[in-house]
């Protein structure tokens, strides 16, 4: 029964979001009962295209990933597919009338990075961080308003600010990896080989001014979202304090992590704030 292979890709999902990123499913499992499944949904597909052009080196990434896009064309016309992964995302798509183009601007990115090393310019790496990320939050948008047009208009600047936020937070972290691993830089204007607390201390600048933008549309999101979206916030600002903290030099040479002692702590203190209604 095709319910029976729904089921199985649902579950395929929240197993590759658990496995995959420990802060974003524990933040998910903040989320309301009724939403949780579409945001697996729609991370499932969001990491497996970035596995293929981040991890997948031993292996044809081009074609793997051309096979990858190609299922999800048919996936999405098909409204079904014999990729779990794919099967469960187009599900969540129809459900919530998902602008096509949000796909489309997300793939756009991460087919850049099967061959693209710098972003050189402001507009570049604008144009990178909006496929890459702020789709990424406006997908997630569309399930949190459960398909109030009205209040998705109103909150799409915020949901783009965080998403910047939080890509330009895992750039900084990753800066090791990015530019060592993969021979990648994303910061236009910065010297990575030289990084300076100057050129650290303007993008921490730039990465601040999208948190603050972005808790503002945190706090207008309904309530089935609004305490798993400001978990992920805060894990996101104590990581870039401790990016903050970090010196230059260190943060090229090791990945800084949030432990998960300190996890939980932000979880039962951003409960606190949530339920005596300080957000």
């Amino acid at each position: 029964m095709k319910s029976l292979f729904d089921t199985v890709s649902y579950k395929s999902s929240k197993i590759v979001t658990k496995t995959y990123s420990t802060s974003f499913s524990l933040a998910t499992k903040m989320l309301s009962n009724s939403i949780r499944g579409d945001i697996y949904n729609i991370y499932g597909f969001v990491r497996f295209a970035d596995e293929i052009v981040d991890s997948f080196h031993n292996y044809n990434k081009e074609e793997l990933f051309n096979r990858f896009s190609d299922d999800l064309e048919h996936a999405l016309k098909d409204r079904i597919s014999l990729n779990p992964i794919l099967n469960s995302f187009q599900y969540t798509f129809h459900k919530y009338n998902i602008d096509k183009a949000l796909v489309d601007a997300f793939m756009k990115s991460m087919r850049l990075d099967l061959h693209k090393k710098n972003y050189l310019t402001d507009e570049e790496y604008k144009a990178y961080i909006y496929g890459s990320a702020d789709v990424v939050g406006l997908m997630c948008l569309k399930v949190f308003v459960q398909g109030d047009e009205a209040k998705y208009e109103s909150l799409k600047a915020t949901a783009m600010a965080l998403g910047s936020a939080f890509q330009k937070v895992n750039f900084l972290r990753d800066l090791k990896a990015d530019f060592e691993g993969l021979d990648r830089t994303y910061f236009p204007n910065a010297d990575l080989r030289n990084l300076d607390e100057r050129s650290k201390q303007d993008i921490i600048n730039d990465i601040e001014a999208d948190f603050e933008k972005g808790l503002t549309g945190i706090k207008k999101l309904p309530i089935e979202a609004k305490f798993g979206v400001f978990m992920a916030y805060r894990y996101y600002r104590q990581l870039l304090k401790k990016l903050k903290r970090t010196p230059a030099l260190k943060i090229k040479e090791s990945r800084i992590r949030v432990s998960n002692p300190k996890k939980i702590e932000l979880l039962m203190r951003s409960y606190v704030k949530y339920q005596l209604n300080l957000l």
